[in-house]
């Protein structure tokens, strides 16, 4: 199959609030580090042809041996100091293909249905990030002052993946590289270049960030019988 996707997930990062004397996504989940869980959904979908990752430098080797046993793993690539740079050095590293992902590397929990949706998708958008629906009344504050409510059925809470075809990512990021340009996610890059389109996910989804959430991932392994 020419058009499977390649994914990148950037796993530099201090995870500071987790409040770990390690990196976060080397914490444990049902004698499994975090990544592991991660890196297994990609390893299970057959649209997926190979894995990126990047890592801090004094971790690479680490993350070489915990991850001997998933074939698709591929480049390992020094991360920079922001995540933006963690992910244009691995862009800059692989060789070009058809679509990329990029995923949280402490997001363990996408679902095979959302990976599916997400491919769908791009191949007729080329653009396109995972969401749900936000729940919570969202209202703008400035000085401890509400100054505007706002509509909660345009408000969606954005997740990873997200996907995008090869070249139009890698020239959002060349732009935003030109122009000293940083983004909060991956989409709002390619939003000065494009349109990005949402595809439904789920709120299992979570971004392990804190230490309140290993009792929620808990919550879910236990949920599916895992």
């Amino acid at each position: 199959m020419t058009n499977m996707y390649d994914v990148i997930i950037p796993a530099a990062g201090m995870g500071k609030r987790m409040q770990a004397n390690q990196n976060k996504i080397l914490l444990t989940i049902n004698h499994k580090s975090i990544l592991e869980h991660t890196v297994q959904v990609f390893q299970n979908d057959d649209n997926c042809r190979a894995i990126h990752l990047a890592a801090q430098r004094d971790e690479i080797s680490t993350l070489q041996s915990m991850l001997t046993n998933y074939s698709k793993i591929d480049v390992i690539t020094e991360g920079g100091s922001e995540r933006q740079y963690s992910i244009y050095n691995v862009l800059k590293a692989i060789a070009p293909c058809e679509y990329v992902f990029v995923h949280d590397a402490a997001r363990p929990f996408v679902t095979q249905d959302t990976l599916n949706k997400l491919y769908e998708s791009v191949q007729q958008n080329h653009s396109v990030i995972a969401a749900v629906k936000v729940k919570d009344t969202i209202k703008r504050i400035e000085n401890n002052q509400v100054e505007e409510t706002l509509k909660r059925d345009e408000l969606w809470q954005i997740q990873t993946p997200q996907a995008f075809s090869y070249q139009l990512l890698l020239d959002a990021y060349n732009k935003a590289d030109a122009d000293y340009f940083l983004g909060t996610d991956d989409a709002s890059l390619v939003e000065r270049v494009s349109k990005v389109h949402i595809v439904e996910s789920d709120y299992d989804n979570i971004k392990i960030t804190t230490p309140e959430d290993m009792f929620f991932a808990e919550a879910i392994l236990k949920k599916r019988g895992l």
